[in-house]
């Protein structure tokens, strides 16, 4: 536990990250319940949050929903823009050439975050909210990077993952040489563990030592596999894309 607190700050983030999971507006009594706590330990923190713009109140219902304050504060200084200026034009041409969604996408927290995202120019297209958050090991983009950390970050990373945790002796052991092979292959290539019918493909830019570490992956709607002529040209493109996206924000 950490050495300082400060209770009424932990309160207000609380109903923020509370809120921006929900997405849908919430009464005092609702935020309260879903936070295990009392409304009157939340009304101060309510009101100063209102005040300060981070909530609005709708006059109807009383009901609470974030502003746009947090998405302004994000936009104005993040350590991505640069990575995001340069590929969003390369993962354009990805989608144009290939005909299939691709998205960008980091570590934060523990987690596989999704940044950036272009959809398929076809009819049907797969669509990833960007700031969507999903677990490393299940994902194509997660297991590409982590299979290029160096060994103390990647036993640290795993050691506090709870999907890896879970894991038998024999899981573990098999999932660590998966890797191996991924870092040996430089791509990853696999039905999705998350959605029925979708075939996963990733690759890694940068380098686990740069400032900005990620993995550019295109979701088809087909079954591909690595062996066959689409496979190739699909991993061939996102290899040459990466190689673009890397040049462009100065990852090398």
């Amino acid at each position: 536990m950490s050495k300082y607190v400060a209770p009424a700050l932990d309160k207000g983030l609380d109903i923020l990250e509370y809120l921006s999971q929900i997405k849908i507006p919430q009464s005092q009594m609702e935020i309260a319940q879903g936070l295990s706590k009392s409304p009157n330990e939340l009304y101060r923190m309510l009101v100063c949050l209102e005040q300060r713009g981070y909530l609005l109140k709708s006059a109807q219902s009383g009901k609470y929903s974030l502003s746009l304050k947090l998405y302004q504060l994000s936009h104005r200084h993040s350590p991505i823009d640069g990575l995001l200026k340069a590929s969003k034009p390369v993962m354009e041409e990805l989608s144009n050439s290939t005909k299939q969604s691709c998205h960008l996408s980091i570590i934060y927290h523990g987690q596989l975050m999704v940044v950036s995202q272009m959809k398929s120019p076809g009819p049907v297209s797969l669509s990833i909210e960007e700031g969507s958050l999903f677990p490393l090991t299940k994902t194509a983009s997660g297991r590409v990077l982590l299979a290029h950390l160096e060994g103390d970050k990647l036993n640290e990373l795993l050691n506090n993952n709870q999907e890896f945790i879970s894991l038998s002796k024999k899981e573990q052991k098999d999932f660590k040489e998966r890797l191996q092979r991924i870092n040996k292959d430089k791509h990853e290539i696999s039905q999705s563990d998350l959605t029925m019918g979708v075939t996963d493909i990733a690759v890694a830019i940068g380098n686990p030592n740069s400032n900005m570490y990620c993995a550019l992956a295109i979701s088809s709607l087909s079954s591909i596999d690595e062996k066959n002529s689409i496979g190739e040209l699909l991993i061939d493109k996102l290899l040459g894309a990466s190689h673009a996206i890397q040049n462009e924000s100065g990852l090398d």
